[in-house]
């Protein structure tokens, strides 16, 4: 039976002439995990951190986790604690941005946390944007803008959009629902063009005029990122990615199953 280092050296050979290897980082019930993506397979996987890890947001070579003890913050899989306190979500806009579950929001300028404001229900934050169970929520220059609407279970800058019991939600001065159904995701690429949501338990893709349905080998979809390739994770830890490499017909799905229980969310920094 091959040991880890042949397993190792045999995934290198095989990833060799592709795409340089891209790592993405999950929050789950055991802590933050890490998987080696390249092209269109699914490497090498491991614990990189223990903890209860409730969010994970990804940009610029940074991570930080919302976890049940802090906030961490890390890159290249090292990480330390940010002394925010218990978070149940994290986003970075340039810093990071993070909630507690008493509500407080704070920004965190240099290694100090200054904070923004309260708000009840904090259910996800994308850049400067949360999603509460009041609505949208903005953070502008230190304070913390409402932008209307009705409850959001998720968000994204890149849009922006809402996730909603009614559904997909597109702001532009008003909040108009793009895709009919009960949303729990948004994902939106803030310098791209792809955006993706799950509506009524299926993964719908944004295309020039329409959402349409993404047909993924899984169901269960909690989160999905982008890199080269759009990656997503479901709830019990199998990880998906659609290449984004030219062929004759549509891209196809690549998954493997982690094993890991309890998945947030996956972030590529």
């Amino acid at each position: 039976m091959p040991g880890d280092e042949d397993i190792a050296i045999a995934e290198k050979r095989m990833y060799g002439d592709r795409r340089e290897e891209t790592i993405a980082y999950l929050a789950c019930a055991m802590g933050v995990a890490r998987v080696a993506l390249s092209d269109d397979q699914i490497g090498r996987f491991g614990l990189e951190h223990r903890c209860l890890a409730h969010d994970i947001a990804g940009a610029a070579g940074q991570l930080a986790v919302a976890t049940d003890e802090d906030v961490l913050l890390g890159s290249e899989g090292s990480f330390r604690p940010a002394d925010f306190g218990p978070a149940v979500a994290v986003g970075l806009d340039g810093t990071v941005v993070a909630a507690g579950p008493d509500g407080r929001v704070a920004r965190l300028t240099g290694d100090e946390w200054r904070t923004v404001g309260h708000v009840d229900n904090v259910r996800a934050i994308d850049g400067d944007l949360l999603a509460t169970a009041d609505g949208v929520v903005r953070v502008d220059d230190g304070e913390l803008v409402a932008l209307a609407g009705g409850t959001a279970v998720d968000v994204a800058a890149g849009g922006p959009y809402a996730a909603t019991a009614a559904g997909v939600a597109y702001f532009a001065g008003n909040w108009t629902v793009e895709a009919d159904g009960d949303a729990s995701l948004i994902s939106a690429e803030r310098d791209g063009d792809r955006a993706h949501a799950v509506v009524d338990g299926d993964l719908l893709e944004r295309t020039d005029t329409e959402w349409r349905p993404a047909d993924p080998p899984e169901a269960g979809i909690v989160d999905v990122t982008y890199d080269a390739a759009t990656v997503a994770v479901t709830g019990d830890g199998t990880v998906l990615i659609d290449p984004v490499t030219a062929k004759d017909g549509a891209p196809v799905w690549r998954s493997r199953s982690l094993g890991l229980a309890g998945v947030a969310g996956v972030a590529v920094p």
